[in-house]
């Protein structure tokens, strides 16, 4: 199992970096640079937000007001203080959103299931309204506009693979999370919270780190963000925002690590085809996305797993779900 595990890890990060790396020499449009960031961005933020539904359980419906916290600190910081303060401020939005998240945090985990999904949604809500109402200072509805990096960074490439190498590098410390001792602590979190207590772990603990550490990387999704789009806007803390990751979570399989990421880039490449061949896109990609939930209901990644899992030999000693997230 864990040669079985390391192979399709290994498979992972080879296409990983073949497919991204390979883009920008094949491709001279900025247009697809743009549509990769979007992948590999949106790709991190979903497996940051399956670090607390798919590991531990935890359904927040309010990642989005740390994906914006993080795009709107850029954007505050360069329209006040020019573009010299682009990478200070993602620092800043990454240091914004783990005191936010750890304020929001001890009073959402005090209580489970749909309280706490209503109670995240509550909180990203709030700070929605604040963005969108406070015109002089957020540009209301308008945004931000013209979010330029400094120096070598505003070159789309260079900024692609500076992109590129701040989502690996987090995909890798997500992936050591999960194979930590912590990572079992919250996995047994998600099955059986009174056993863990039992055992003499802190499930509030735990909770609430893996809470911010989801948080920062949500943040940090929002402040390169903001250097792709060149702009901001008050949607990135609205609840769609939120929903669209889990979607993207959903798709690829919650109960596999790279799932989410795998699921994201196939939402973002049938909304880039779909859009821009009808003006019906978003029925059309509604009505794609409900009938891929209803066929894979593990997931993409899930049900390929689940499928070859029946072929092998090992198969009645996988958990019952069939996921594990050993890939």
């Amino acid at each position: 199992m864990k040669n079985h595990a390391k192979i399709k890890e290994v498979v992972f990060w080879a296409l990983f970096f073949v497919i991204f790396g390979l883009i920008p020499l094949l491709e001279k449009s900025d247009y697809h640079l743009i549509l990769a960031n979007h992948i590999l961005i949106w790709g991190m933020f979903a497996m940051a937000f399956n670090m607390l539904f798919g590991v531990t359980g935890m359904l927040s419906f309010g990642q989005a007001l740390y994906y914006g916290l993080g795009a709107y600190s850029v954007g505050l910081m360069v329209k006040n203080f020019g573009d010299i303060w682009f990478l200070p401020a993602i620092g800043l939005g990454l240091l914004s959103a783990t005191l936010v998240s750890i304020l929001i945090g001890l009073l959402v985990i005090r209580v489970s299931g749909v309280y706490f999904t209503v109670l995240t949604l509550a909180f990203g809500q709030l700070v929605w309204q604040i963005t969108f109402k406070w015109y002089h200072f957020t540009g209301g509805d308008d945004g931000i506009q013209s979010i330029i990096p400094p120096g070598i960074l505003a070159n789309h490439t260079v900024y692609y693979f500076f992109t590129l190498l701040l989502v690996a590098v987090s995909i890798w410390v997500l992936r050591r999370l999960v194979n930590s001792p912590m990572g079992l602590v919250l996995r047994c979190i998600r099955q059986n919270p009174d056993r863990v207590r039992f055992l003499g772990r802190r499930v509030r603990r735990n909770q609430l780190r893996i809470y911010v550490i989801s948080s920062f990387f949500a943040a940090l999704a929002g402040g390169l963000m903001a250097g792709v789009d060149n702009s901001i806007h008050p949607d990135m803390f609205y609840w769609t925002t939120s929903g669209e990751v889990i979607l993207m979570a959903v798709i690829g399989g919650i109960g596999q690590f790279f799932g989410p990421f795998i699921g994201a880039a196939l939402i973002i490449i049938i909304q880039d085809v779909v859009g821009a061949r009808t003006e019906y896109w978003s029925l059309i990609i509604g009505l794609i996305m409900m009938v891929m939930v209803l066929i894979l209901p593990k997931g993409l990644v899930g049900e390929v797993q689940l499928l070859r899992g029946r072929f092998r030999p090992d198969a009645k000693n996988r958990g019952e779900n069939g996921t594990t997230f050993s890939a």
